[in-house]
């Protein structure tokens, strides 16, 4: 159980949001009011109400930030060239009506569960109309970081910014990272009073697997894999700039080797499967890349119902590393595939919530399945409407980005932000680390679909896009033809 300082920290949460909005400009404050949250709030500690939905680390930070928002509480400090950085950012009509399936599908969910689930002697109630408002309320707040970030991070100055904001966290992150490494997941027992999961699942490869306050060490495993992205990607946009970008290289290398540390093998593998990429390909190679992923992630489970999937070929080669591994994931593969058939059941809306979409012993009544992969997670409980809402608002960015990315003259930095973003799309196959960081990552690239940047005068409208970057050598022939440091290029790319 969390202990007082949790809570206390949890709820006075908002107190440091403000001081984050009086101090920086709004996109900057919106930023680092939902990292720092995810990365320091207790995971256990909550706000649970009857009818209303859970209020916990994952809503205390964007429910603060868009109460400071809708105050305008310090956008006298903005400035005009960060609001500059924010434009409208209208939502895609298919963003529009994905959200609202969202939003709507969980009534069809209640009117058709209203049945209990019963074994043996095990009984889970029905749903209730009156579920319907926590669910939908839960979701609101769950997707409230990708509608914010479409207005805040919609420029490319402002993509440069976030890539900034995610690596220098991970750095800051890395230390009580090295802490658990060496002296095992402490930190959160320590301060927090509480453990957030089985501590045998972080004993790894004769050391352990560093949880520190998020909610698994798969979790913080991912978040370190798309920091590496991150800093590559600030290394190629320095690179297209024509300025200085070591420091970015050395830092991905850092937070390469901290990745490994956090014993993690699918995060490690997801790294090093985009590495290639984002090393040699330009923007619209980098963008094709991230869109043929969030395409098969869309359609993984029709493909998976349908045998296309590789699944034993895929146990064989995990057998050929290690065996642990390997039985881990047959065992998830079998689980996955008996929830997918008490899925088939209610294709439509799912089963809702509660442990309803789960198998349950006829006897004891437990549960004997266990739910890893987000995508199983949303078809079991909301159908095939809620996965296809979901999973679609987070793939549309991408594959809009990826069809008008030459019009739009998109930087390395979106084209690294749309890797990160594929990164914790394929991630989603075999856990449920769907965070705020990745709504408020979809929001980014949605907005800047839609991002007009703001000009004054026809002479500013009719300005060159930006010159595009077709690879890592292009990028390295214009860092040497680029103007010395010293000249106003220079200035320009150090204010970035």
């Amino acid at each position: 159980m969390p202990n007082t300082l949790a809570y206390v920290v949890l709820f006075g949460w908002p107190i440091v949001v403000l001081a984050l909005f009086r101090l920086l400009p709004a996109a900057q404050a919106f930023g680092w009011s939902m990292l720092a949250g995810y990365l320091l709030l207790p995971t256990q500690a909550g706000l649970d109400l009857p009818g209303v939905p859970v209020v916990d680390k994952d809503g205390v930070p964007v429910l603060s930030a868009g109460l400071m928002l809708l105050l305008g509480v310090g956008a006298a400090r903005t400035g005009r060239r960060a609001r500059e950085m924010a434009g409208p950012a209208p939502r895609h009509w298919l963003a529009n009506a994905l959200l609202v399936l969202l939003l709507a599908s969980p009534l069809l969910t209640v009117l058709t569960n209203a049945d209990p689930v019963i074994v043996g002697s095990f009984v889970i109630p029905g749903l209730r109309i009156y579920d319907a408002g926590s669910i939908v309320g839960a979701l609101a707040i769950s997707v409230l970081p990708f509608l914010l970030a479409q207005r805040l991070f919609a420029s490319p100055e402002s993509h440069v910014a976030l890539l900034k904001m995610l690596a220098l966290a991970l750095l800051c992150y890395s230390l009580p990272i090295l802490f658990e490494v060496r002296m095992s997941p402490q930190l959160n027992n320590m301060l927090y009073g509480f453990f957030p999961h089985e501590f045998l699942q972080h004993i790894r490869a004769g050391g352990f697997r560093p949880v520190v306050f998020l909610h698994h060490g798969l979790w913080l495993a991912i978040l370190v894999a798309m920091s590496v992205l991150a800093a590559l990607a600030l290394w190629r946009q320095r690179l297209a700039e024509g300025a200085r970008a070591g420091q970015w290289l050395l830092a991905a290398i850092y937070l390469l080797v901290i990745l490994v540390l956090c014993k993690s093998l699918g995060a490690v593998l997801i790294v090093l499967a985009f590495l290639p990429a984002i090393l040699l390909l330009g923007v619209r190679g980098q963008l094709i890349l991230a869109a043929l992923v969030a395409g098969s992630v869309l359609l993984y489970p029709m493909l998976r119902a349908t045998q296309v999937v590789p699944v034993d070929r895929v146990v064989a080669l995990a057998r050929s590393i290690s065996g642990d591994r390997a039985a881990s994931f047959e065992f998830r593969v079998a689980n996955e595939e008996a929830l997918m058939e008490r899925a088939a059941l209610r294709p439509l809306a799912g089963w809702g919530t509660w442990g309803r979409p789960l198998i349950h012993d006829p006897e004891s009544g437990q549960s004997t399945s266990v739910t890893d992969g987000a995508w199983i997670i949303s078809i079991g409980s909301f159908g095939w409407l809620g996965y296809i809402a979901s999973f679609g608002l987070l793939t549309l960015p991408i594959l809009l980005l990826a069809r008008d990315g030459r019009k739009l003259g998109l930087s390395p930095a979106t084209a690294g932000l749309a890797l990160m973003m594929a990164a914790n799309l394929l991630d989603l196959l075999s856990n449920a680390t769907l965070t705020p960081v990745t709504w408020l990552i979809g929001g980014a690239l949605l907005g800047r679909h839609a991002h007009v940047p703001r000009a004054e005068g026809d002479a500013a409208r009719s300005a060159p896009p930006p010159r595009r970057s077709w690879g890592l050598v292009t990028d390295l022939a214009a860092s040497r033809d680029r103007p010395a440091p010293g000249g106003g290029a220079g200035r320009r790319a150090r204010n970035l």
